[in-house]
């Protein structure tokens, strides 16, 4: 099961939420607090941006790429998405790898926004000990006659304060659903074959134009 663009929204409504919180804020904050705390902020500041709910995804791209990157740790993403194939990568490619996936989520998660339409969130309790430096975070996105889609955040406790490393939507991993075409990908045409693919899909998103903003029901 892949990760479709309808999931992809559903999942930055939690994802792109990180957008509004600094390093030390973060740091302070519990990880249900934090997730809970910058949902609320960043769904209120896309029902009131209209650049945004019309379209811009050059400010949104902005605001992901100055925001909420600080939030994610994308080398963690990257290795985990790469699996046993991580190992054969040169530093150098290990670099251009994480910069690739980095801008391939982020132009990914603009265009999902793009069709953003306001939903409501349910935060569900924190399953977590005390000391406890990896949890999952979950919520879940109510949709009017359907059931509703559980959106899990895999974080981890930093130096530098609470780090996602995986997104599960709907019971799909987000690194998981990366790996398999990944490793068709690196079998196919090696380390190299992976990151052009990448850039062409990242050239391919840049240039298309965004979707229609969703109609409200």
């Amino acid at each position: 099961m892949k990760l479709t663009t309808r999931s992809l929204i559903r999942a930055v409504i939690g994802v792109a939420a990180l957008a509004c919180l600094g390093a030390a804020r973060a740091q302070q904050e519990g990880p249900d607090v934090l997730v809970k705390n910058v949902t609320l902020e960043v769904v209120d500041l896309i029902a009131k941006d209209k650049e945004i709910k019309s379209g811009d995804r050059a400010k949104l791209i902005q605001v992901i790429d100055s925001k909420v990157l600080p939030h994610f740790n994308f080398a963690a993403m990257t290795g985990l998405a790469l699996g046993q194939n991580w190992n054969k990568a040169t530093p150098e490619q290990k670099k251009r790898l994480t910069e690739e996936f980095r801008t391939l989520l982020v132009r990914t998660y603009a265009s999902a926004l793009a069709a953003y339409s306001e939903q409501k969130i349910e935060f569900r309790p924190l399953r977590a000990k005390a000391g406890d430096t990896d949890v999952t975070v979950q919520l879940r996105v109510l949709q009017p006659g359907a059931q509703p889609v559980p959106i899990d955040y895999a974080m981890e406790k930093t130096a530098h304060g609470w780090k996602v490393y995986d997104v599960m939507v709907g019971g799909v991993s987000l690194v998981a659903n990366y790996r398999t075409e990944f490793n068709a990908t690196v079998r196919e045409s090696g380390i190299e074959g992976l990151i052009r693919n990448l850039q062409a899909k990242n050239r391919s998103l840049e240039a298309a134009p965004p979707p229609p903003p969703a109609e409200k029901k």
